[in-house]
């Protein structure tokens, strides 16, 4: 953390901030430490949107710096628990349509947890969820995920990272052997790539200077929000690249480091 204190982060966080902006309809879901029930309730709260949020055991934590070049170094602190049965909101999520699955790390939700979110949803995955090794220390990326997972998803994003990671050094294209009708790589400022089953076109990105963190989360409800409101996958992905840009500029992706 560099000497930061602890802050409040992780997908339904950087995503509630992104949808506030966009002004998109939704509801946010959350799991949480116990002890840090409170202080999370009121931090949602403020984000003006409704939510749901289940506290139990501890919350999964990281620490991070950038080095000189501008590269993130993450640390695993804790480890939380895994989203369970009793977890889902199923009451509050019978009228949502599409889902945005935020996993920090592999194993926070099964593939019956996940079957059960998609279940007469659309399901856009965030594949650091597959590729971040659920252990204690510094952040390690491999691709020993159960692959069933992906049965369930209709939309996989992935950072350039945690594709690589999948794939070693073979032709990002060679996601489509995944088997997810809609897969996106995104590589910070230098855009996106959108793979489904009849193209693989890049998607640039406009410039912009800020914190990146959350930008991910950003990016993938913004997408997910285009795919709902009827764009095309390509079309969506412009948009998710002009609002993480706007954000950056403004310098409203900030967090640090308790999902």
């Amino acid at each position: 953390m560099d000497g930061d204190a602890s802050r409040i982060g992780g997908g339904p966080w950087h995503a509630g901030r992104a949808l506030r902006t966009l002004q998109q309809e939704a509801i946010v879901v959350a799991k949480c430490g116990e002890p840090e029930r409170r202080s999370y309730l009121r931090r949602l709260t403020a984000l003006g949107l409704p939510f749901s949020l289940a506290a139990t055991g501890e919350t999964t934590a990281f620490s991070f710096r950038y080095d000189a070049a501008g590269r993130r170094e993450m640390r695993v602190e804790t480890i939380g628990q895994p989203w369970s049965e009793g977890d889902d909101p199923e009451r509050v999520l019978r009228r949502v349509e599409w889902v945005h699955v935020a996993p920090l790390l592999r194993d926070d939700f099964s593939p019956e947890t996940l079957e059960r979110i998609a279940r007469r949803r659309r399901l856009l995955l965030d594949g650091q969820g597959l590729v971040r090794a659920r252990r204690l220390g510094p952040l390690e990326l491999d691709a020993e995920f159960d692959r069933t997972l992906l049965r369930h998803v209709s939309i996989l994003k992935l950072a350039e990272e945690e594709a690589h990671a999948i794939l070693g050094d073979a032709d990002l294209e060679e996601l489509r052997g995944l088997g997810v009708p809609e897969v996106v790589v995104t590589f910070g400022a230098g855009g996106s790539l959108v793979l489904t089953r009849d193209a693989a076109p890049p998607v640039a990105a406009l410039p912009a200077r800020g914190d990146p963190t959350g930008a991910g989360d950003a990016f993938s409800v913004a997408y997910l929000g285009a795919r709902a409101g009827g764009h095309r996958p390509i079309s969506a992905a412009r948009r998710a690249s002009a609002l993480v840009s706007a954000l950056l500029s403004n310098s409203l992706l900030l967090g640090k480091t308790r999902p």
